[in-house]
């Protein structure tokens, strides 16, 4: 039964009592359910714009998946979370750069760094890393991190 179903039938259980709307009693309870039923519409309103921006959202969510299957490629969402060819359970680490000529901030792998550079995605600028030292454990980068 909906809100607005309920609030029919309690209007019409107080019309079924048959009270006097000139009485005090009788005009509290009919302004009562003159709010009830304002309340009742106003939900049922917002409960089908609910529903429709929840299929709005699915529809963005559906469209959003097929881009990134179009830009990333198939393999997206079964990406495979070793970071190298070892048996070990470590995951590819992301760093957040931050581009000094637009200061936008981006998000490069942690193999992009190793290379030594990459364009910024936002301005094109080519950034430089100077990575000394590998901290991970388990990489292929051609140091001796994983010697010790």
């Amino acid at each position: 039964m909906t809100i607005t179903e309920k609030v029919a039938y309690l209007k019409g259980l107080i019309e079924g009592m048959e009270i006097d709307a000139a009485t005090k009693e009788g005009k509290i309870l009919k302004a009562v359910m003159d709010v009830l039923s304002d309340l009742a519409l106003s939900v049922e309103d917002l409960e089908e714009v609910v529903e429709e921006m929840g299929e709005q959202v699915d529809t963005i969510d559906e469209d959003l998946d097929t881009l990134e299957t179009e830009y990333y490629g198939d393999d997206y969402d079964d990406y495979d979370d070793d970071c190298c060819d070892c048996d070990c359970d470590c995951e590819d680490e992301f760093y957040d750069i931050t581009c000094p000529s637009c200061e936008e901030e981006f998000c490069v792998d942690e193999e992009t760094l190793l290379d030594g550079g990459v364009e910024c995605p936002n301005c094109g600028e080519h950034l430089e890393f100077d990575i000394e030292e590998c901290d991970d454990d388990c990489c292929d980068c051609g140091c001796d991190c994983d010697e010790e």
